[in-house]
């Protein structure tokens, strides 16, 4: 009875250990990735402010369903054009998962969009991104 209560606890405290190091591993992991994402859209943010003389265009541009495209995520971004002479676009795509929690983010440039046109690009993820995604638009600046 003895050996088998020690054999039991011995067991269980390294069910534990082995439980709270992966807490700790899966802790990590998040933390990184939590890092990782911050910069993505830090940096995405940083060239959208590099446009000089753009007027916010969010109106303008609209995403479309998202799709695999090999092991990355891609979106149909269409910017359409309600001025009297051609304009570019820079657009900030954001990926979330059906939750809203967001994945990724990238930026497009459409050029050369014709007046009272439309005129499309592709967003593409900078990582893979697993389970059901949409894409949105985060910012847009015509110029």
């Amino acid at each position: 009875m003895r050996r088998t209560t020690g054999i039991t606890l011995a067991l269980t405290a390294t069910a534990a250990l082995a439980l709270t190091g992966c807490d700790a591993a899966k802790d990590a992991a998040g933390s990184a990735l939590s890092s990782a994402t911050a910069a993505v859209a830090s940096a995405a943010q940083e060239t959208m402010d590099k446009v000089k003389d753009g007027v916010n265009a969010t109106g303008d541009v609209k995403a479309g369903a998202t799709r695999a495209d090999g092991d990355r995520t891609v979106a149909d971004i269409t910017a359409t054009n309600p001025k009297d002479k051609a304009a570019d676009y820079t657009v900030m795509v954001t990926f979330r998962d059906t939750d809203g929690n967001y994945l990724d983010s990238v930026v497009l440039n459409i050029d050369g969009v014709p007046p009272g046109q439309s005129k499309s690009g592709t967003a593409r993820s900078n990582r893979t991104l697993s389970g059901a995604t949409k894409a949105e638009i985060a910012q847009a600046l015509r110029h």
